[in-house]
């Protein structure tokens, strides 16, 4: 059975991307959301294996989501994406517990290694 990942950014592009990257590998893409409310929501019922957040989204950040979401769930598989420049919030993310983070622009090796390395 695929993996099922919900991808959050604000960017419909980003998400665009994001899919077929991972669909093409055979990830099962199950929910995306366009900012942190949606994402929570959208765990809450999909309950995915990986999320993908980005940090800079409307409404709630993706840091706030990801406290939100490890509230939820402890366990939570969580990756982090972010433009260069956004150090200090990577590091609080990292401290909070996500699994990896992603620089964007990325290489569509980058995403498929965070995920190993999330899987693990």
């Amino acid at each position: 059975m695929a993996v099922r990942i919900l991808l959050a950014d604000d960017l419909s592009f980003m998400r665009m991307v994001q899919k077929e990257i991972l669909e093409e590998r055979g990830y099962d893409v199950v929910g995306e959301a366009s900012d942190g409310l949606e994402a929570i929501e959208k765990y809450k019922t999909l309950r995915p294996e990986i999320v993908i957040l980005d940090i800079t989204m409307p409404n709630m950040n993706g840091l706030d989501a990801m406290h939100k979401i490890f509230d939820i769930d402890s366990k939570a598989r969580i990756i982090m994406c972010s433009a260069l420049g956004q150090q200090q919030l990577i590091v609080e993310a990292i401290k909070a517990g996500v699994k990896d983070f992603i620089v964007k622009p990325f290489k569509p090796e980058r995403m498929l290694s965070a995920i190993e390395k999330a899987l693990k």
